[in-house]
């Protein structure tokens, strides 16, 4: 696989939907894994000589705040049953309510919610992202318990937005 074939796949991943894709030919592996700001390539090449493998990434897109498609296509809000909203987790992780065991939640039930205000941390990866919220209301119900693992798109708090 040579270094244009590598810039089509990073290309396609890009546009796609897909999270991670791994290529295996005659002694050469690729890895190429998405996230939501941006995409990594791992090269390593077992049977050659013991030098660490290189780790090249594309430049960060920053979502303009506000914005409602993620860089999936997929809302991080949508509606619900009943008039509630549901904000869903961008990614995979650890869900956490406050910015510390001693510190106070980012929202409660009954708080008041707004476009760019955090509502909790998800932990991936030794990384904590602020998770904000894209609605403005009323937060209902807290669906995840604090300190539990999240997957992405599920449910974690419903707003009321009237």
């Amino acid at each position: 696989m040579d270094f244009k074939q590598i810039q089509e796949l990073i290309k396609l991943i890009n546009k796609s939907n897909i999270g991670e894709v791994t290529i295996e030919e005659k002694g050469f592996k690729i890895t190429v894994k998405q996230k939501e700001e941006h995409i990594q390539q791992v090269f390593s090449a077992p049977y050659q000589s013991s030098q660490s493998a290189p780790v090249y990434a594309a430049p960060t897109v920053a979502a303009a705040a506000g914005s409602a498609p993620a860089a999936n296509g997929k809302k991080p809000a949508e509606a619900a049953a009943d008039n509630l909203i549901t904000i869903k987790s961008p990614m995979i992780g650890t869900f956490y309510r406050s910015s510390g065991p001693d510190k106070p939640s980012f929202v409660n039930v009954g708080d008041e919610t707004e476009p760019g205000k955090v509502v909790c941390i998800i932990e991936a990866m030794k990384l904590f992202n602020e998770i904000e919220s894209e609605v403005k209301g009323k937060i209902v119900k807290v669906l995840v318990e604090d300190a539990s693992p999240v997957e992405f798109d599920q449910p974690l708090f419903l707003v009321d937005p009237s």
